[in-house]
């Protein structure tokens, strides 16, 4: 007969610290296989395939309609101030420097990040990863770096793409209301950027793919029970990846803004 010590279930407090040294194994893991052969390069671009053009159209869309309806949001206050003519200027700003990363990280979490952490806890509890292992291909750098490294490369693209996307949008939503031409808009949108504001937009989105890459890879691959646990896997992939998501914003428009300030 089991004694109550030994049917006590761990705290919450013990399951976090838990949960925070599986990660920190995961990640010394992850970086210590980074740059040793096999490198699994077709495999990554089969990943980058699968992560950045399927997501194509949900991009597509989410961000023609973002454009246009932050634009359409923007329009009021800056025609009661009698500054329409800075519209296109404010939405570049907005979309570029704000709303693009931030927008399509969320997106990918959700799209990607709980395919991923499905997929992978799939093949776990299916034993498909022994299986790969029993082959003598090493399941972890075939599974999860290819992944990590996939979202880590395609998701600064697409929230190019995405920003793109939404300008398009807004200049549809300017064109018809000052039938201001293609290349008079854009100039008016890319005019206050600068390197910084680019640079800043592209390690964004490369910090938010990692994120969303390796606390999917994380979730999926450390899956232990029936296949009941894998909708929970995809679950806390996409929540988990979101909310850190949040928290790296806040710590980098904070960091910027820093930057900006003493600069």
């Amino acid at each position: 007969m089991l004694s109550s010590k030994e049917n006590k279930k761990p705290s919450q407090i013990e399951r976090f610290f838990t949960t925070v040294y599986e990660i920190s194994v995961f990640a010394l893991q992850y970086f210590r296989f980074l740059f040793s052969a096999p490198f699994e390069i077709r495999e990554t671009i089969y990943q980058c395939y699968k992560i950045g053009v399927k997501a194509l159209p949900i991009i597509s869309v989410t961000g023609f309609i973002i454009g246009l309806v932050f634009t359409k949001q923007s329009r009021l206050p800056l025609t009661d101030l009698g500054a329409t003519a800075l519209l296109p200027s404010l939405v570049g700003l907005g979309i570029i420097k704000a709303l693009g990363p931030l927008v399509t990280s969320l997106i990918c979490a959700g799209k990607i990040g709980s395919a991923i952490g499905a997929e992978l806890g799939s093949m776990k509890v299916t034993e498909q990863i022994d299986a790969i292992e029993m082959a003598g291909v090493n399941a972890f750098k075939y599974l999860t770096q290819t992944r990590i490294l996939a979202c880590t490369l395609m998701i600064p693209l697409l929230t190019f793409y995405m920003s793109f996307m939404a300008l398009l949008g807004a200049f549809v939503d300017v064109n018809l209301s000052e039938a201001t031409s293609f290349v008079s808009f854009f100039q008016g949108a890319l005019v206050r950027l600068n390197f910084f504001d680019i640079a800043a937009s592209c390690t964004r989105g490369i910090l938010y793919g990692f994120t969303i890459g390796f606390l999917s890879c994380y979730y999926g691959f450390s899956v232990t029970g029936g296949t009941e646990v894998v909708g929970r896997a995809a679950n806390l992939s996409v929540v988990t990846s979101m909310f850190l998501i949040f928290i790296e914003e806040v710590f980098i428009v904070q960091l910027l803004n820093s930057v900006l300030k003493n600069g």
